[in-house]
Parts: structure tokens; sequence; C-alpha cells
């Protein structure tokens, strides 16, 4: 696998503080959060956003609102149709992932993103879409970078990501990767270099050091490490996004 399968360190980190700007909708019928770019009603551009196994919590949406902020329409589909995993559960350390997994595959995550990008490109009239995985949503972004799908694509510390998934990308793809990942290992991240080259696509894979899987979305603000690793990731989303999309 280019990343191995979501473990202990997928149901560990810190919420963030904030009022999510967005709106909340049912999309194509699946639940979604919307963040709109100021003074822009009919964007050429959106962004699909695939969450960790948090799903739609307050770090999602800021970080939403923050490309928005950018310029990206960006759409959060609930890829999870309301069985995220509570974030008072994880901080507890009562999160079962063995359980909770098989619940969550492909066939049953696969269609709230594809509606999503449906109704982007057909009822909004988007004509590039990018879009952004974060460790569990990093798969889907993979699996979706093809022509009429996703057009560019950006994942952080990503989780379950397969070597076919990887290799089979029709598009430019980034990546945010933690120093210290026991899914997103060194022997895995170079694998993915290896795999990367042979797609053609353009490609890009950051190294943060002192930081763990994460930290782009969960990462402890507090901690002036882990807050600058957080906001240069988001930077390198942004930077890649406004030269391929």
């Amino acid at each position: 696998m280019a990343s191995n399968t979501p473990a202990a360190c997928c149901a560990s980190g810190f919420k963030h503080e904030g009022t999510p700007a967005g709106e909340t909708k049912t999309i194509n019928g699946v639940n979604a959060y919307i963040a709109h770019p100021k003074g822009s009603k009919t964007p050429e551009k959106a962004i699909i956003f695939v969450t960790d196994i948090f799903g739609i919590y307050t770090n999602a949406q800021l970080l939403a609102d923050e490309y928005a902020n950018n310029g990206y329409l960006t759409i959060v589909p609930d890829i999870l149709q309301g069985d995220a995993i509570d974030v008072k559960a994880m901080e507890s350390g009562k999160v079962d992932l063995s359980a909770w997994l098989p619940k969550h595959k492909p066939a049953d995550v696969e269609p709230a993103v594809e509606s999503a990008i449906k109704y982007a490109r057909e009822t909004l009239g988007v004509k590039r879409v990018g879009a952004v995985g974060y460790c569990f949503g990093a798969k889907f972004v993979c699996r979706n970078i093809k022509p009429g799908l996703i057009d560019v694509g950006y994942i952080a510390h990503p989780s379950f990501v397969t070597h076919e998934e990887l290799g089979a990308i029709k598009g430019p793809l980034s990546i945010a990767a933690a120093e210290v990942d026991s899914i997103f290992t060194t022997q895995l991240r170079h694998e993915s270099e290896d795999i990367l080259i042979k797609t053609t696509q353009p490609w890009q894979i950051n190294l943060f050091s002192g930081v763990s899987h994460g930290f782009a979305v969960r990462g402890d603000l507090k901690d002036p490490k882990q807050k600058w690793a957080k906001e240069q990731a988001f930077c390198q989303a942004i930077a890649w996004f406004n030269e391929h999309l």
C-alpha cells in the first residue's frame, strides 16, 4: 500500500477554536457544509473537501472557510453519513476503529464524494474541480483524480491509499507528510515517490519535521511548531491549486 490503514493516531488530535462561517445544506441527497468565497456567486473553480474520520466538525469547517477565503468555493460532503467518530469519544480513548472501518468502505463513501462533484459541475456549472483529503479522506481523492471528476488533488498524511490507486491518478497531486507517521511511513513515502514519477503527472511531496500524523487538520495550535506546520501545509495546498487548478 502507498499508505497503511488508519490506526490509533487517526483518532487523536486537538479540536480547534472558531465559528464556522459557511452553510449547511443537502445536495443530491447528501448533507454538506459549503463555504463561499466573498463576492463570488458563480465560481468557475471549486474544491471538494474529503474529511477524516471526524467528518464535518469544527476543524474541517474552519479549514473549508480558509479555502473559501482564498477564492475557492469549498464543499464538504458528509462522507460518513452521520456516523463520524465523536470528538469526545476520541478524547476519552473510546474509539474502536476496528468496528467502525468496515462500515465505511469505498462503496459506502464514494457516493457522497460523487454527489459533491456532480453538484459542483452540473448544478453550479463549475469548470474545474480540485479536492483535498485529510487522513481517511485522502484515499477518495486519489481514487477520483480522473477526467470529469477531480482535476487536481491535495492530500495530507494519507491513510488507506493503495499503490494501484496512487498509480492510477490522471491529474496533479500534492502531498503533505509528517516526519512521525506510522501510516504514511518513510518507506511508503519513498515508494509513493517512485509511483508518482511513473504517472508522469505533476506531483509534490512536502515533509514537515517535528510533527505527526494528523497535524494538518488536528495539530495542537498552542505548540508553535505544530501551528507553523499546519499553516504551511495549508499554504502548500493553496499554492498547488493556484498553479494547477
